[in-house]
């Protein structure tokens, strides 16, 4: 498969099977809000619960399932961001993340407008674009910024890493260059599944194709925090005593990026 394939026309908008397609509530994992590594400055983060993803490397097992989290209202929402508004306006904004937002596309999309609308806010959403579909172009307007992940580069991997096809996430990319969508890349460097010189190669390429849009990419290496959470779910973690990336290997991976003119972190 040629992972610069590009797509000729924006995707028919529709709910998969398993989410959720409320706009008057939705469910919430948790929140954080003093992130500093969830877009540009201080962010309000809500982390949204529901994944379709099983990633083997997943840190936050506990997002996976949609209605374990604790549901909330709009209003509810807007509480919890309202007392740090002014700050925010001024030092960075709020992140929606999870688990998987587009789960919740509905009261998500929701969500962004009120944090433009009546908060002023700059609004970041940090997804893995498989369910991109489910939403149409509109649906965008209040995103300024979109974190994307893409975990590999061949679709085999792709597949056996999280259990869910590669394509839907790279149309999305090519979705958002055709919006004009600004996004940065996140990559977790997972040593003996994502840190092979070719796979890394061939993202950056791709990345690199998609111009402009692409402020930044962030190489992320893997770590061992989610292991304590796998064992309280009573689930065997497949990466437990995987070895974390060398600084010599996170660098390398990091310079394949710089060689194509991407800004790299």
């Amino acid at each position: 498969m040629d992972i610069l394939r590009a797509i000729t026309r924006p995707p028919k908008a529709h709910a998969p099977a398993g989410t959720h397609s409320s706009t008057d509530f939705g469910y919430l994992h948790s929140v954080e809000s003093g992130a500093a590594v969830d877009g540009p400055g201080m962010r309000f983060v809500f982390f949204m619960a529901g994944c379709l993803f099983r990633c083997v490397y997943c840190h936050n097992p506990d997002t996976w399932k949609l209605h374990n989290g604790r549901k909330i209202t709009l209003d509810d929402a807007l509480a919890e961001v309202k007392p740090y508004a002014g700050f925010l306006r001024m030092a960075g904004g709020v992140t929606i993340s999870g688990g998987e937002p587009l789960m919740q596309a509905p009261f998500v999309g929701e969500m962004f407008k009120h944090f433009k609308s009546e908060l002023g806010l700059h609004t970041a959403l940090d997804t893995q674009g498989y369910l991109h579909a489910s939403v149409d172009d509109e649906w965008f307007d209040n995103v300024d910024l979109v974190l994307l992940d893409i975990k590999h580069s061949d679709p085999e991997v792709y597949q056996r890493l999280t259990a869910q096809p590669l394509q839907p996430t790279l149309d999305f990319a090519h979705r958002l260059q055709r919006l004009q969508k600004k996004m940065w890349l996140r990559y977790v460097l997972v040593p003996g599944w994502t840190d092979g010189h070719d796979d890394i190669a061939r993202l950056a390429d791709f990345v690199a194709n998609l111009g402009s849009i692409v402020e930044r990419v962030e190489v992320l290496p893997f770590h061992q925090m989610g292991t304590q959470k796998w064992a309280q779910l009573g689930m065997d973690y497949p990466l437990a005593g995987a070895p974390t990336p060398t600084p010599e290997s996170t660098a390398e991976a990091r310079s394949i990026f710089a060689e194509r003119g991407l800004t790299v972190f």
